[in-house]
């Protein structure tokens, strides 16, 4: 009997032994998995504005300049020096741009170029572009005007690439301007995509271009309730959509693809109040979900878009720290690593859904966080609009 107890003993303390290792390596896999590089957010000053002057957006010069751009709506384009001032420096007013709303923009150079025209409510605008020389952004000089009195849905982005320029013109689809002589841009196509993917029966007003990035030939454009689409716009006078995509899952559901940034040969999309997406775009005309980043859930409810936590707009990538900031509506900015781009990371937040007020763009340069606020009812309340300045520190 004592051997056998001796036998159990010896037995029981292999096992907690063991019990030991196993607790050791899932304690070290848990620390693995959690663990990285931590993201810390500070506040450094606000630009406060009112809502009738909302702050759409607010970008940095690219160049170095110490000025601050702002898309302000109805108050035009605003520019201050990126000092704290509260005082812009220059105006462009909507006067002189034919009472179109600036509603975005994108910097080439020594040229600001503008995407106008309200698309917010029911004053819905023409959509129009202008090209403003901010050689010296004290003084900004308006270099040209362009609209289409014809028709009406606004425009929500414009980027550039090399001598052309690309309006995502809302309902109005994607517009194509020669920009080579600035002081005359030259529309060269409108191409308006299929409406009738991925749903058989769609709403008209829920296909808007919204968002847009080019690299080379192709061009990403962000389709809202029309998923991806990728163009080769090799031929400006005639873009030929050659991929698309659009989550099954929320087949029958409201969806809204909103901005887009690359990574190599992913995609990374703001999916509105279903998160993020990120796709293998390596093959345009074969689309694949490598991940979805979908903290609210979005999939559960056909109404979870009007009582939805987040709603993220706009998307910037720091690629050297594989970070993407989302401006996210009501709870401000979500940061996310996606250094393993099958397995996004919530990393921080900032602001939260508690604070009453909601964002709608975000922009970075030189680890300082451009966080855009605007006056809103729906989806989300918010009662305070302007710009936060942020920076933010990887450790």
């Amino acid at each position: 009997m004592k051997p056998t107890l001796r036998l159990r003993g010896m037995l029981l303390h292999c096992l907690f032994i063991i019990s030991g290792i196993l607790s050791m390596q899932l304690s070290c896999k848990k620390v693995m998995e959690t663990t990285g590089h931590a993201v810390t957010i500070e506040h450094n000053y606000d630009i406060a504005s009112t809502c009738s002057a909302m702050f759409l957006e607010a970008k940095k010069d690219l160049s170095g300049k110490p000025f601050l751009y702002i898309a302000a709506k109805d108050a035009g384009l605003m520019i201050y020096a990126a000092n704290g001032s509260s005082t812009p420096v220059a105006v462009i007013p909507v006067a002189v741009l034919h009472s179109l709303h600036v509603m975005n923009f994108s910097q080439s150079g020594d040229y600001l170029f503008l995407a106008l025209g309200n698309h917010f409510g029911t004053a819905i605008q023409a959509p129009g572009m202008a090209i403003i020389d901010v050689k010296d952004p004290s003084h900004p000089l308006v270099k040209s005007f362009w609209q289409d009195i014809s028709r009406k849905g606004g425009a929500g982005i414009v980027e550039t690439e090399g001598n052309f320029a690309y309006l995502g013109a809302m309902g109005n689809g994607l517009m194509i301007f020669d920009i080579s002589n600035k002081a005359l841009p030259v529309l060269q196509s409108v191409f308006i995509p299929s409406i009738y993917y991925p749903d058989p029966k769609p709403d008209p007003k829920k296909f808007n271009a919204r968002g847009i990035t080019i690299r080379n030939d192709l061009l990403y454009l962000c389709y809202d309730a029309g998923g991806l689409r990728i163009l080769n716009i090799a031929d400006k006078k005639h873009p030929v959509e050659i991929g698309k995509y659009a989550n099954p899952a929320m087949n029958g559901k409201p969806r809204a693809y909103n901005n887009v940034a690359l990574d190599d040969s992913l995609a990374l999309v703001a999916f509105d109040y279903c998160g993020m997406e990120i796709l293998d775009i390596s093959d345009p005309s074969n689309i694949k979900l490598v991940s979805w980043w979908n903290p609210w859930n979005c999939q559960s409810g056909p109404l979870n878009w009007f009582t939805s936590n987040g709603h993220c707009n706009d998307i910037v990538l720091d690629r050297a720290n594989q970070l993407v900031f989302l401006s996210s509506g009501k709870s401000d900015l979500q940061v996310v690593d996606i250094s393993n781009p099958a397995k996004p990371v919530f990393k921080t937040e900032y602001g939260g859904v508690n604070n009453r007020m909601g964002t709608w763009g975000v922009s970075v340069s030189d680890k300082n966080i451009y966080l855009t606020y605007v006056c809103s009812f729906v989806p989300f309340y918010s009662n305070w609009t302007g710009v936060k300045v942020l920076s933010y520190t990887v450790n």
